[in-house]
């Protein structure tokens, strides 16, 4: 398996520095670029096409989000994961409609973020273990009044079969090899998933599926594979 190529994106130099040498000598990753200017950005992706950007949330020019929406509107589509000291629900809640891949604090231990961040290019969600009470609590603050069971009942076959992919973390890509569809068909399912289910990112959508799995919603089981 190839080396996960990472772009990362932040404006302290001692960060830059010390997480590239984490994830190239620990964690066997290949770090395309270490960026302060955000200008840059759009053109590395571009040219370099890597697996994952990292971005940090808070930086001078432009905040990490902002900067994702820009790099969206080129028609970029690179996963993002953000890294920040910010263990806000608030920033939080706006990464997750952002449509991070993951969100992480520097405050982890090296070895768990060379972990997390090489999940992440491989196509996996990740959230720091201390953020995943408020992303908990986000989910419940925004399905109330709302019956989970009815919410899934509303799903066809095939976005029931989607969503338990995303419950395992896959990438669109992998899902559409997976089910012998289209990268666009699976995109256009995930939308019409978080729609039905009040959702505003996969993320999200992945962990309201391990939850009505092993859950509340005990009911819920996954629906057979379709032939193909």
């Amino acid at each position: 398996m190839a080396a996960p190529r990472i772009v990362l994106v932040d404006d302290h130099a001692l960060c830059r520095n010390g997480l590239t040498d984490l994830l190239t000598h620990r964690g066997g990753m290949e770090v395309l670029a270490a960026l302060s200017d955000p200008d840059q950005v759009i053109a590395v992706l571009r040219e370099k096409q890597p697996d994952l950007v990292v971005l940090d949330l808070r930086m001078p020019a432009i905040d990490g989000l902002t900067l994702l929406r820009r790099i969206r509107a080129e028609g970029i589509d690179t996963p993002a994961l953000i890294l920040t000291m910010s263990d806000s629900e608030v920033d939080l809640s706006a990464a997750l409609r952002a449509g991070v891949r993951g969100y992480l604090l520097k405050d982890m231990e090296p070895e768990d973020v060379i972990a997390a961040i090489g999940n992440a290019a491989r196509g996996e969600l990740t959230v720091a273990p201390a953020m995943t009470l408020k992303l908990a609590q986000l989910l419940q603050s925004g399905s109330k009044g709302s019956d989970r069971r009815g919410l899934l009942a509303s799903l066809t076959e095939r976005e029931r079969q989607i969503l338990e992919h995303l419950a395992r973390g896959e990438s669109n890509k992998t899902i559409a090899r997976a089910l012998d569809i289209s990268h666009d068909t699976v995109k256009l399912h995930v939308r019409h998933i978080l729609a039905k289910l009040n959702l505003s990112s996969r993320v999200e959508a992945a962990v309201f599926a391990v939850e009505a799995r092993s859950g509340g919603e005990s009911s819920y089981t996954p629906p057979p594979r379709l032939q193909r």
